[in-house]
């Protein structure tokens, strides 16, 4: 059967869909337990849909496969909703010891990115606040077709320069494929759940 690709804005009944493709596409069972898994998509997904003020998910013979995020930070007002999720699903994380210590990883990953952004030194009116695929998906072009649906967005609201966050866990020569630009990068030893590796972050950038 062809594949019949539908690019359309994020529903609510996408969620837990959507939450499986983090899973995967960041491989969350590799470092946490199948239950903590489970929390950490909630939480990532529910913290990007407070960043963003345009949302597109690419549909797959009617199953969500693919999202992408984008922001024109003029506008972006937290949706209340999302940050009703989010801290509901933060909770949830930090009732185990589990869960309190992958949140600590994540906010050490914030602060580097943080970083990137500050030596970059740009006045960015633009992000892109999530993008990711499943991996059963991958291959079709629907994560060019995503791009390409947020690259319009960004012509429509005369967004000039926008920026993604990245790193060696990600098929981040994908955006280099698209035209964007590495500038800024920072390697770091990570420790996690006993599998130790060193990850190397990156801020991309691109003028539309």
């Amino acid at each position: 059967m062809e594949n019949k690709v539908v690019l359309r804005e994020l529903e609510n009944k996408d969620l837990p869909a959507l939450e499986d493709v983090i899973r995967k596409t960041w491989n969350y069972d590799k470092f946490a337990t199948p239950k903590t898994a489970e929390k950490l998509a909630k939480v990532y997904l529910a913290t990007c849909l407070t960043n963003q003020t345009y949302t597109c998910v690419a549909e797959i013979n009617g199953i969500p496969a693919g999202l992408i995020l984008g922001k024109n930070i003029e506008k972006h007002r937290c949706p209340i909703k999302y940050r009703l999720r989010q801290i509901s699903a933060l909770c949830s994380m930090l009732i185990s010891k589990e869960g309190r210590g992958i949140l600590n990883f994540y906010k050490n990953v914030d602060d580097i990115d943080n970083t990137l952004l500050k030596q970059c030194d740009k006045d960015y009116k633009g992000e892109i606040a999530l993008f990711a695929i499943s991996p059963e998906y991958r291959g079709l072009g629907i994560g060019k077709e995503l791009f390409q649906s947020l690259l319009a967005y960004m012509k429509r609201e005369s967004v000039k320069e926008f920026y993604l966050y990245t790193d060696t866990s990600c098929n981040f020569g994908f955006y280099e494929h698209q035209g964007m630009v590495r500038q800024q990068q920072y390697k770091h030893l990570i420790n996690i759940k006993g599998q130790k590796g060193e990850l190397e972050f990156y801020l991309y950038d691109m003028t539309v």
